[in-house]
């Protein structure tokens, strides 16, 4: 009898230390399972600064070349409409020509070819990312 009440004893205890493993076990595993999660959360986090930064330098730069080819053009269409006027006799008419040139342009995008300026703009967006139709 003696040795039956000890063998129970021996059994309830490994059950009771398998219960404690396998308790301590999932508590370890969903211990480490959160704690990467965090990591992960945390690395997607700076992934996306990183991704954000890279984005608006790019936008910055894009900005600050516009503005450096908007002046650069807009002293060539000066020095043209002064090299036309010299050639015409009268500075003023070398204006008059770059306007006009100017102003049919606008005309030719607006009325005749409406979807050419906007189909072009688009072509080298999508040819930016690598994206052909």
């Amino acid at each position: 009898m003696m040795k039956s009440e000890e063998r129970k004893r021996k059994e309830s205890t490994e059950v009771t230390r398998k219960n404690i493993g396998i308790h301590k076990l999932l508590n370890e595993t969903a211990v480490s399972t959160y704690e990467d999660v965090i990591d992960i959360v945390e690395a997607k986090i700076e992934l996306v600064k990183i991704e954000l930064t890279d984005k608006i330098s790019l936008l910055s730069a894009v900005v600050i070349l516009s503005v450096v080819l908007l002046i650069g053009l807009a002293y060539l269409v000066t020095t043209l409409a002064l090299l036309a006027g010299e050639l015409l006799g009268h500075t003023w008419l070398g204006y008059l020509c770059v306007s006009l040139l100017f102003l049919s342009c606008f005309v030719f995008l607006v009325k005749i070819k409406p979807l050419l300026l906007r189909n072009m703009i688009q072509n080298i967006l999508l040819s930016l990312h690598d994206y052909k139709k």
